[in-house]
């Protein structure tokens, strides 16, 4: 499906005002309506390698195989879209290829990387993610967050023993519980959601979400949401001003109209039934 028209995008990634390298990677197709985001970890400059060959893994494996398939259509075993399902296969690539890199190369010994991932079809969108990079979504003036962390301090949050407001003091912030090239096997999480013409949707690192609230980050979007180049560079810019302390990275996608997928005159007579 060629959405070509379809989707602004705007990506900016920043290696911070602490850090001597960059570790987190951004990829983007507005064609394929593809927007991915990583956040690497590992010893020296090996996060910056896992993140690379996330991105690098999801656009090779996702330019190849998304046109080969009808859009929208469900896999009636799993209940998911068929986007959805070449999401999950390439993530597991991803993840096989950096775990034994990580396994065969002691410079590469520890490697990972968070990963956020979005491809939109159909009006629709699915996004997969593991760790705790975020994608938000704006939509008629609300701002919401809508992945949930891979993290320990979630887990605390969800177990009640800190608040979400006690949680930000935490200095447990950066302890993810999942990650790509970690383990052998690796689950990422998949939601499927209808999208609508005028959302705005934000993939980030935590090197935003840890320095700037959300009700800033909305207003800004508020302010500079008719450039998305301008407003990504202003949230980068936010980050920094509040310490900077790690590498930001922030994608910012707005859908221009409808995209609803062509059906075959046998899927459209099916429909009639």
């Amino acid at each position: 499906m060629n959405l070509d028209g379809i989707l602004e995008i705007a990506g900016v990634t920043d290696v911070g005002r602490h850090r001597t390298h960059n570790e987190d990677n951004i990829g983007t197709d507005a064609s394929l309506g593809l927007v991915l985001l990583a956040d690497g970890m590992g010893g020296y400059k090996a996060g910056e390698v896992a993140s690379a060959m996330a991105i690098t893994t999801l656009l090779e494996e996702l330019k190849q195989n998304l046109n080969k398939i009808s859009p929208g259509q469900v896999d009636e075993g799993s209940g998911y879209s068929r986007e959805s399902l070449l999401i999950k296969t390439a993530i597991d690539k991803a993840n096989s290829d950096i775990f034994n890199t990580a396994q065969s190369q002691p410079q590469c010994a520890g490697m990972g990387t968070t990963l956020v991932a979005a491809v939109f079809y159909d009006d629709r969108m699915t996004v997969a993610h593991i760790g705790d990079s975020r994608l938000y979504r704006c939509r008629n003036d609300n701002f919401e967050q809508v992945t949930v962390d891979h993290s320990l301090l979630q887990e605390l949050i969800d177990k009640g023993f800190y608040t979400p407001e006690e949680a930000k003091e935490s200095l447990n912030k950066n302890l993810v519980t999942r990650a790509i090239g970690i383990d052998s096997v690796v689950t990422a999480d998949l939601q499927e959601e209808i999208a609508l013409p005028d959302d705005i949707y934000l993939l980030c690192s935590d090197g935003l979400s840890d320095l700037v609230e959300d009700n800033e980050i909305h207003a800004t979007l508020n302010a500079y949401g008719a450039n998305l180049q301008e407003a990504a560079e202003a949230l980068v810019q936010m980050a920094n001003d509040a310490g900077g302390k790690d590498n930001i990275s922030v994608i910012l996608a707005r859908i221009l109209k409808p995209f609803p997928a062509k059906k075959s005159w046998y899927a459209r007579l099916f429909d009639w039934f």
